[in-house]
């Protein structure tokens, strides 16, 4: 070794004694065979970690510049970046050439292989040259295009091992993939573990947060946030799926990009588009690899091998699993060849599993023995392991929970199962993550299957004994695991008042759902329902109500409280009672709720729920008669149901694979049904015979539809292929191939009258074609409209997804991503384009077959209804506990159907669904409190204005619709007069009870935007976008005073307590004060960097508070027009955003002493009188959006805090009372409520 190495090597001695942690090291060193394992052996047998890091120096001293490259290069992969940076200088550069001195594995291949989460080659590793090979070879043959390379065989024959040394090739990772690897262990997954894996991936390829905030919350979102993380950040890397089970699996991964993956099945890539290949792996080792294996662990040379090796190797029947297991008992027990082959030959050991997916009985074998052969402390710690489930990484933290010791001893204990090929790890960062090869799990189940319980117990109990669930930190590994996982160990632990205690909490759910998302807590509701019920099924049925009504605000920041939540849940509801009870706790301690106290019962719209499958609802139509319904999905079946009861008529096992899509034909006899399977069936629908078959699609058929008319029956199908096939089904081949599509097609409908069929696919295009003749008529490139105002393609990868006619054939409409987009048929012209929300995306659409009313099926949960005319919603229907599928109307549009992948299909009448959202309270609104009454004046969306008492919720005075559209209300102190202003800038004053137009005046020249009567009520202010306001005398009718107040928009006014002064703000981003007296403003207030959009005195006249569009608050004194306070909204980054937007109101509490403002949320600002320290609370308040299904304000109120009258009997206006009504139209449907309570 050179002298500076050495040098640099003793200076840093010390530290590296007191810090590494040797085991791990000595794998790489081992590896790059720099170190012997009679040294590694030496070193272990060192009682304390300290002794074993001083001796491994020691030893490292005696030797060359490789041994200091290579150990520098483990402490830079196992996380030791600071140790790795002191040795940096001393590294030899004359000798050094980035390279380590076996296989070509450098530095860079390290590096990136650990940042991509590559497993560690095994304690005893033996190449097999040949297989890597051919594997790399078809990773070159991708050359850059998107495409699919299988490494298929039996369990345990090595596929991941040589999946990852295939990767770990310099020129490789340089030439074809120089943006990293990324390996995902995903196994045999349902829909909500899927999801967590994809959650995780996500996070791994976006940790700078650059391209979201939040995990996405099913599992379209994933696909679309994967595929866009790959293309956007990581277009030239190769993504590694080990042990894929099943194909609608890697249909969640298919991001069109370069992937490798593992599988015991060929076939699993057969319905993926893009060029395949395939490398098996021979069911077991060949002997002299088998021999190899064996020679490194007893350190002996292959030829020295006594002969009972061979026949080892022929007893273990070639897993290198089980050659491994053996050696490693030889490792530590050399002598005893002779021993071990009896064990093995007579079968001493029974036979654990009697019937196995795996045909390894060597293995059960090689297990029992290498188990017997440890110490009784450590069988007692290996049985705790078989609470593992597969292809889980479980941290050391977990198990130091588990085993009540320090992460050291754990670690050391873990180590001895790693050396005896009983265990394997990975590292993240400088933590270690252990897991179980499937095969072991298998075998330590049925090994302790009785025991099982109590072990799922242990976890829970030990959990319980050192964390709290509901406040775990969310950024240690070990959290994460245990929100994943805690439900299920208690549920396998049969302990269900536990589990109740734990999925009845909103603790628990506002955890939870705040790191993952709620698909996986959802997912757990229905998984343990049969647990959960067994002590109240109604509670169950609450909080599963609870999360699918909210489910779209939970999990999406900034976090809406779960407590404020849960007080707009019935009375009767258990979410309620603990929300309430939480809720009295906290006021306690001064924090401020909203409760809604006028509530009524809300009223369920779907008129009929059935869950004819047991797994995902994919598809759901009716007849056209209306009478029936036909359904498909995941459990491979097609149910026919009776429409108005739901009765089942008919059950069909109907294909090989997930059923994707279904129809019926015109004359209702048949039913077509198109698989994953990449088959088409057409049924008899009335008795489930199979009538045809077809089976010339070559990928999976997304889609079918049949012609319009009985008198010429045809059927047109979408597949994955990219092709569109027409069927007579008087023939047994396809009529026609349609060629154009470049990408999968996804789905399809001919026009009413039969002439055309629309197609739209994922290379985002819409198609038309004529059917006689089966060409392409037109393509409209839908990714164009999604391009931004520079030319840039949106963040957004344009999959169209769904397309309908409108009933007269003149209109065609496209999904894709969140917006609906009409466009006309005969010019192709878009007509025009509506956004959903920008958190879900749309699964499918239908037109109402007799007005312009389309239906969406969105991915967070629920359906909405929208006028395609005038681009505005019409209704919201929630009720699913996991994302839409599909939704249809009915032939005469009298109801529409949706189906989810809660395994359930609902029923709603469109005229109640439509009705109940008709009448739709608009944001521009004024409270008077008086009394004990609540007085609301608000504008609805057909230009009415209505009086609605807020306690019984009835409305005492409704005008008629009037011509210009209102833009602001009031109402005058004692309730005399309504004043309103319109866009044509006319102000109207009418009296009360009557109605009686009392005073008219066109005003302003352009349209009113705040009118305000002053306290005496004689007098009304006016602002408007003629940047003035006017001061008028009601009882005369003139105006006394016009103000030219500001160069833009004035947005709002508010007149003084005292009523001497009033305030102006613009969309110039300033705000005056002025004096009534004088046409000079008193002070002109800058600072703001937005619209300054509202502004409000306190009761003492001391201090002014405006709001902008920023979200920025600002607090000035009125006397001197020096700023105050300024409240500004904290970023995503250090925490939650205060505002979805702009401030659109504000208030001060009678006492001066508290100040609401209203955005997206409500915050309130407390103590404040002028002389007191201004602190903030962010207040729980909820979301606007949901609100959206209730036609009617909600009046609420404030726990612990008076924001109403001063004194019985007095009047109040507008205090604490329009916080929620002045959020941006764009937001929300109505807004919902005013905020009243009672000193």
């Amino acid at each position: 070794m050179d002298a500076k190495a050495r040098n640099c090597l003793l200076q840093h001695k010390e530290a590296l004694e007191r810090d590494i942690k040797t085991s791990y090291l000595m794998d790489h060193m081992i590896s790059d065979q720099v170190l012997s394992l009679s040294e590694e052996e030496k070193i272990r047998n060192e009682p304390t970690q300290k002794k074993r890091a001083a001796l491994l120096i020691t030893v490292l001293l005696g030797k060359d510049n490789n041994s200091y490259i290579s150990f520098y290069n483990a402490l830079l992969h196992e996380g030791y970046k600071d140790l790795a940076f002191l040795l940096q200088k001393g590294l030899p550069l004359s000798s050094y050439n980035g390279k380590d001195p076996v296989d070509g594995v450098t530095s860079y291949v390290k590096t990136v292989l650990c940042e991509g989460g590559v497993p560690q080659r095994p304690v005893v590793f033996v190449t097999r040259k040949k297989l890597v090979k051919s594997i790399q070879e078809k990773l070159y043959k991708l050359n850059d295009e998107p495409g699919w390379v299988t490494v298929y065989g039996m369990a345990g024959c090595g596929k991941s091992v040589l999946a990852a040394e295939a990767v770990r090739d310099h020129n490789l990772l340089k030439t074809c993939f120089p943006e990293g690897v990324h390996w995902v262990s995903v196994g045999q997954q349902d829909k909500s573990g899927l999801l967590m894996k994809l959650q995780n991936l996500c996070t791994r390829l976006d940790q700078d947060g650059a391209f979201s905030q939040r995990l996405p919350l099913n599992l379209e979102e994933a696909k679309d946030r994967l595929r866009f993380l790959m293309l956007r950040k990581y277009p030239r890397s190769l993504l590694i799926l080990d042990d894929i089970w099943d194909s609608w699996v890697l249909k969640a991964f298919d991001s069109h990009h370069q992937i490798l993956l593992t599988s015991r099945d060929k076939s699993v890539t057969d319905a993926m588009m893009g060029p395949k290949y395939a490398v098996p792996v021979e069911s077991g080792l060949r002997k002299e690899k088998g021999l190899e294996i064996l020679a490194l662990f007893v350190n002996m040379k292959k030829t020295d091998l006594p002969e009972q090796a061979h026949s080892i190797v022929k007893e273990c029947k070639g897993s290198p699993l089980v050659v491994s297991l053996i050696g490693a008992l030889l490792h530590d027990f050399p002598n005893r060849w002779g021993y071990y082959l009896r064990q093995l030959q007579n079968k001493q050991f029974k036979r654990i599993r009697k019937s196995s997916s795996y045909d390894y009985e060597a293995l059960d074998e090689a297990m029992s023995i290498s188990v017997e052969r440890l110490s009784e402390d450590l069988q007692k710690y290996y049985k705790d392991l078989s609470i593992l489930q597969k292809d889980v990484r479980v941290p050391t933290k977990v198990l130091c929970i588990l085993w009540d010791m320090e992460t050291e001893e754990v670690e050391d204990i873990l180590q001895e199962f790693i050396n005896k090929s009983l265990l394997f790890y990975d590292r993240n960062g400088k933590s270690f993550r252990y897991y179980l090869h499937d095969l072991q799990v298998d075998f330590l189940m049925e090994k302790n299957r009785d025991q099982l319980k109590e072990l799922h117990r242990k976890v829970v109990t030990q959990f319980q004994r050192y964390c709290q669930a509901h406040s775990l930190p969310s950024d240690q590994e070990d959290s994460m695991y245990w929100y994943n996982f805690l439900a299920y160990h208690m549920a396998s632990a049969d302990m269900r008042q536990e589990l109740c205690n734990l999925m009845f909490s909103l603790d628990w759910i506002k955890a939870k759902t705040e790191l993952v998302g709620p698909a996986h807590l959802i997912h757990e509701f229905m998984r343990y329902r049969h647990l959960l019920d067994k002590k109240d099924c109604t509670i169950c049925e609450n909080f599963q109500e609870f999360l699918s009504l909210n489910g779209h605000l939970l999990g999406r920041q900034p976090f809406p409280n779960i407590v404020q939540l849960g007080l707009c849940e019935p009375e009767t509801s258990e979410v309620y009672r603990q929300a309430k009870l939480r809720a009295k706790q906290e006021v306690d301690k001064g924090k401020l709720y909203l409760e809604w106290i006028n509530k009524k019962t809300i009223k369920k719209l779907s008129r009929l729920v059935v869950r004819p499958h047991t797994d995902a609802v994919y598809h759901a139509c009716f007849s056209k008669d209306g009478q029936r319904i036909a359904s498909c999905g995941a459990d491979k079946t097609l149910q026919v149901l009776q429409a108005e009861t739901g009765e089942r008529l008919l059950e069909v096992e109907a294909h090989e694979d997930e059923v994707l899509c279904c129809a019926f034909s015109k004359d209702g006899l048949f039913i077509a049904t198109c698989s994953a399977d990449r088959k088409v069936k057409i049924w008899n629908s009335r008795t489930g015979e199979l009538v045809h078959t077809y089976d010339e699609h070559t990928e999976q058929v997304n889609c079918c539809h049949f012609t319009n008319m009985e008198h010429h029956l045809l059927l047109a199908t979408g597949s994955s292929d990219c092709f569109l096939k027409l069927w007579d089904l008087n023939k047994q081949e396809c009529r026609n191939t349609l060629f154009g599509h470049m990408n999968s097609v996804n789905h399809c409908q001919f026009s009413p009258d039969d002439t055309h069929l629309a197609s739209c696919s994922a290379d985002g295009t819409l198609k038309l074609w004529d059917v006689s003749s089966a060409n392409e008529c037109s393509s409209i490139d839908v990714k164009q409209h999604f391009l931004t105002g520079d030319g840039r393609q949106d963040d957004v990868d344009v999959v169209v997804k769904c397309c309908s006619w409108s009933n007269d054939g003149a209109r065609l409409m496209a999904a894709a991503a969140n917006r609906l987009l009409v466009f006309d048929v005969q010019s192709r012209n878009l007509l025009g384009e509506i956004h959903t929300s920008h958190s879900s995306t749309i699964r499918f659409c239908d037109f109402f077959p007799k007005s312009h009313l389309a239906a969406v099926a969105l991915s967070h949960y629920c359906v909405e209804l929208w006028n395609t005319d005038t681009g505005l919603k019409v209704a919201d229907c929630r009720g699913h506990l996991s994302w839409v599928h599909c939704v249809a109307f009915s032939p005469d549009g009298s109801s529409f159907l949706t189906s989810s992948d809660d395994q359930t299909i609902r029923l709603w009448e469109t005229r109640k669904v439509c009705k109940n959202s008709a009448i739709m309270l608009k944001q521009e609104v004024d409270v008077a409190f008086r009394d004990d009454e609540v007085m609301v004046l608000a504008i609805d969306n057909i230009r009415r204005l209505q009086l609605i008492n807020g306690k019984t919720g009835h409305t005492d005075y409704l005008t008629e619709a009037h011509k210009s559209r209102i833009s602001c209300c009031c109402l005058s102190p004692g309730l005399r007069f309504v004043a309103f202003g319109e866009e044509d800038g006319s102000i109207k004053i009418l009296e009360l009870p009557n109605g009686r137009e009392f005073r008219s005046r066109i005003g302003h020249e352009k349209a009113v935007r705040r009118v305000q009567f002053t306290p005496d009520g004689r007098t009304l202010i006016s602002s408007s976008d003629d940047s003035t306001v006017q001061v008028w005398n009601i009882l005369t009718g003139k105006v006394e005073k016009d103000f030219t107040c500001h160069q833009g928009t004035v947005l709002s006014c508010d007149v003084s307590p005292n009523a001497t002064k009033f305030s102006s703000t613009s969309a110039d981003k300033t705000a005056k004060i002025w004096n009534f007296e004088s046409s000079f403003p008193l002070h002109e207030l800058r600072g703001h960097e937005g619209c300054v959009r509202c502004s409000v005195f306190s009761g003492d006249n001391a201090l002014l508070a405006t709001g902008d569009d920023n979200g920025e608050i600002r607090i000035w004194s009125v006397s001197s027009g020096g700023l105050l306070h300024s409240c500004l909204p904290l970023t995503v980054e250090e925490g939650e955003a205060t505002y979805g937007g702009w401030v659109t109101d504000l208030h001060f509490s009678p006492d001066g002493r508290m100040l609401v403002s209203a955005g997206g949320y409500l915050k309130v600002s407390l103590p404040f009188p002028s002389s007191a320290p201004f602190s903030e609370q962010r207040m729980c308040i909820l979301k606007v959006t949901d609100a959206q299904a209730f036609p009617h304000p909600r009046e609420l109120r404030v726990e612990g805090a008076g924001m109403g009258p001063q004194a019985p009997g007095a009047s109040t206006h507008r205090a604490g009372a329009t916080m929620l009504a002045s959020f941006p139209e764009s937001t929300f449907a109505i807004p919902w409520g005013w905020v009243w309570a009672s000193l």
